[in-house]
């Protein structure tokens, strides 16, 4: 954190704003577990956890400070529609784990095979990586759209961006799409399936928001055709 010491203020309050965020994030998502599931007393809970906190800590390192200040900032000229399909995307990822705490009190999908468990965590770990590469070569990755005139925003098509246009948000739809699994619970899958659907439509409306409004991204898109998946879209 030498770095931290020699920015700017506004800066070094939004990364130890976003770090504060982390372990805050943690609690209530094992809140929602907990309560959900009527008991702390459930395995796949703690692992799911202790992946997170682990995935969060390492990473955390290799995100640039520009991109942790852009995560803990309040933001300014965010695209009208992802105010929308922010807050649903939200509720969406959250739904998963509460179904998979109330699949776990009322034993509805009766187990998972082990080693579609175990397979399961070697995905959430891949979907995790991919997404921490993005921003680390990324120095505009943000949690919203919006184009960020207020820090000169560029194209990037280094690293992941070299094959698809939104390596990030095909990292986040890859580890959610694993953790119904990983929590053991099949229920769980509706709100993952329904939250990677809400991903596919950001990714669209992103791109063609960026399309339009940042210099440099449609000789960007010529080069890079895929927006999400190699040679599929």
């Amino acid at each position: 954190m030498g770095k931290l010491k020699d920015s700017k203020p506004e800066i070094k309050r939004n990364v130890i704003r976003r770090i504060v965020q982390l372990p805050a994030a943690w609690v209530f998502i094992a809140l929602l577990f907990f309560i959900s599931a009527g008991t702390i007393k459930w395995p796949f809970a703690w692992l799911f956890l202790a992946l997170l906190v682990s995935v969060d800590l390492i990473g955390l390192p290799f995100v640039p400070l520009e991109v942790l200040a852009e995560r803990g900032s309040k933001k300014e000229n965010v695209e009208n529609w992802d105010k929308v399909l922010g807050k649903l995307i939200v509720l969406s990822m959250l739904s998963i784990f509460l179904i998979a705490g109330l699949d776990y009190r009322w034993n509805w999908s009766q187990g998972i095979d082990s080693r579609l468990h175990l397979a399961s965590i070697a995905v959430f770990i891949l979907g995790c990586a991919l997404e921490i590469w993005a921003m680390r070569v990324n120095l505009f990755f943000s949690d919203v759209v919006r184009i960020q005139f207020d820090r000169e925003h560029k194209v990037c098509s280094s690293g992941p961006y070299k094959y698809v246009r939104h390596p990030g948000y095909l990292g986040i739809i890859v580890y959610y799409l694993a953790t119904p699994l990983l929590l053991g619970s099949w229920w769980a899958m509706i709100p993952a399936l329904m939250t990677m659907t809400l991903f596919v439509i950001r990714t669209k409306l992103e791109d063609e928001t960026l399309l339009k409004k940042l210099p440099g991204y449609e000789e960007y898109a010529l080069q890079t055709k895929y927006r999400l998946i190699p040679w599929v879209w």
